[in-house]
């Protein structure tokens, strides 16, 4: 029977680490576990990571797809279900913060209409879906959007080439 009276490592778990170049009887003696010649067996010998002897390496011969947009907003997001736990009349982003629903120094808040509200609510957050804007109106409670709109993407190349094009266009 086991208790904690007689508790042990399992089998491997506390083995030494193998010490190379220790002669013959060690096992890993003369090329200390490095073969012969080669790149491999020079001191300060490191290949760079996915190198593959020359051979076209994985990461080169699968094909790459999609798409990663570096200048996506993300929100965090809140199901109405998730509010109706909390048991509060009013839901600002202070108090989604306080209560630990919302993360990081300026977080973006979306509600989901996920769940069912019995009591009015009052939410303050940046998006709404509109399901979840219908359920908590329905529910007489009001759905308060922060600040209008998500903070205005920064203007790439596309935008500049745009501008470019105007300009050209009414000249």
């Amino acid at each position: 029977m086991k208790n904690l009276s007689n508790l042990r490592a399992p089998k491997k778990a506390n083995r030494n680490k193998k010490r190379i170049g220790r002669g013959m009887g060690s096992g890993t003696g003369k090329t200390s576990g490095r073969g012969h010649k080669g790149q491999g067996s020079r001191s300060g010998s490191s290949l760079m990571r996915g190198f593959e002897g020359g051979q076209m390496p994985l990461h080169r011969r699968l094909p790459k797809r999609g798409f990663t947009n570096i200048f996506r907003t993300e929100y965090t997001v809140v199901n109405l279900d998730r509010l109706a736990e909390l048991g509060e009349k009013e839901l600002t982003l202070e108090k989604f913060t306080e209560l630990g629903l919302v993360k990081g120094r300026e977080p973006l808040l979306k509600v989901l209409g996920n769940g069912e509200l019995k009591v009015a609510v009052t939410v303050h957050a940046h998006k709404f879906s509109k399901s979840a804007q219908e359920k908590i109106e329905k529910a007489g409670g009001k759905a308060i959007v922060i600040g209008g709109d998500a903070p205005a993407k920064p203007a790439g190349k596309l935008a500049k080439k745009s501008q470019r094009d105007a300009v050209s266009v009414r000249q």
